[in-house]
């Protein structure tokens, strides 16, 4: 149990679970540079401690969604390189170079702006805290982005026409003062589905477009594979690939579950039994009358409800674990608490463990699990529930500095 918590619900995150994972696909990977994921503050598990255990394995590059993200990383003391997936507009280019963060790019005008940033900081001497380098000595690194398919960001490159118009913008791109472009990214979309017709056209469109600047005697970083990718195909693993929710020990998706990898899933949520009450049959439980007691039953309650990411809609149809068994959720998941019938666990009592997710004995309750009831996939799942939980980080590995 966790006792020191002000509130009797938490994920447990293991981060030698999260150890184990990232060191099995750096052995997958090879010699192939890793850019570690955590944006959307590490799937849920806390960016900045997956970053400090990244960084215990040699990975010193990153990767998140925003550039508040980004900023936020900096401002806990993570160096390296921060890559930053989504957009960021020009009228942040002075806090893109302030922080050293690597932006993705789809534009000449941002570029431009970016250049501008750099020159003005380099006469301020007001940047880079991150760049570990002299003030003129700084360049802003950037990733220029296509769309091979995904229908996202990044410039299209389905055409003859198009590819043309991205390595013209990519060869501009290069000659402002002050900035790098020294990769090209993309992203797939159907890399963790069984067919690979469409992978294999956003692999072709890809390399279309680097094969036309090689003619010319441009060679940028390669940088396509995601998690997917990185589990089957190894072909575009090129010069770095980005994992993300295998890091976290979950497969990308169903087809992918078990498979190449030894995963292990980091976190688990849990809880302790607040009340506990036996009521007669015929008894309601919760908002509109949903459940009703078809016989004397133990019903307890927890405090984990959909303000905390354990959605509404799963009531009258998800289970936890207690007592090694697993038992229904009855009534409306309601805003902060939500009630179990425990009636099946002998000598239940105020203040035992509930395991919402994860493992208790012999059983389990994946984030798998908690997906299929609702037809979405493990990462919400994992992303919902740092809504207000808090975290209790255990196993850290042997000699890592905390």
């Amino acid at each position: 149990m966790y006792k020191e918590a002000l509130r009797q619900v938490w994920a447990e995150i293991d981060m030698g679970a999260f150890d184990h994972n990232v060191k099995e696909i750096k052995k997958h990977l090879g010699d192939v540079q890793m850019i570690g994921v955590i944006k959307a503050n590490g799937y849920g598990h806390g960016a900045t401690e997956c970053a400090k255990v990244l960084e215990y394995n040699g990975c010193d590059h990153y990767a998140v969604a925003t550039l508040e993200e980004a900023v936020s990383l900096r401002e806990d003391g993570i160096g390296g390189s921060i890559v930053v997936l989504g957009l960021t507009p020009a009228v942040c280019a002075d806090t893109v170079v302030e922080y050293g963060i690597t932006p993705v790019i789809m534009s000449l005008d941002y570029v431009k702006a970016l250049g501008e940033a750099v020159a003005e900081a380099k006469k301020n001497g007001t940047f880079a805290t991150a760049a570990n380098c002299k003030p003129e000595e700084y360049e802003q690194k950037c990733l220029f982005a296509l769309d091979t398919g995904m229908g996202r960001i990044g410039y299209r490159v389905f055409t003859e026409e198009e590819r043309k118009y991205a390595a013209e913008q990519y060869k501009e791109m290069t000659k402002v003062e002050g900035v790098k472009v020294p990769g090209i990214i993309t992203h797939f979309s159907t890399a963790d589905e069984e067919q690979r017709e469409y992978t294999g056209l956003q692999i072709s469109n890809y390399n279309a477009l680097i094969d036309l600047l090689a003619a010319e005697g441009i060679k940028p970083k390669k940088i396509c594979a995601n998690s997917a990718a990185i589990m089957v195909y190894p072909e575009v693993h090129f010069d770095a690939a980005r994992p993300g929710i295998i890091m976290y020990g979950l497969a990308p998706s169903g087809y992918l579950k078990g498979k190449v990898l030894d995963l292990k899933p980091v976190m688990s949520v849990k809880a302790e039994i607040l009340n506990l009450k036996t009521v007669p049959a015929g008894t309601s439980v919760s908002y509109g009358r949903k459940f009703t007691s078809n016989r004397e039953s133990k019903i307890a309650t927890i405090g984990l409800g959909y303000a905390d990411g354990y959605t509404r809609l799963n009531s009258g149809k998800i289970e936890v674990l207690c007592g090694g068994k697993r038992c229904p959720v009855v009534g409306n998941i309601c805003m902060d608490q939500c009630m179990v019938d425990v009636t099946e666990v002998e000598d239940v009592k105020i203040g035992d463990e509930i395991v919402v997710m994860g493992k208790q004995g012999d059983a389990e309750y994946s984030a798998d699990d908690i997906a299929a009831l609702n037809g979405t996939i493990n990462y919400e799942v994992t992303c919902l529930f740092d809504l207000r939980l808090p975290k209790v980080y255990v196993n850290y590995p042997e000699g890592m500095c905390k």
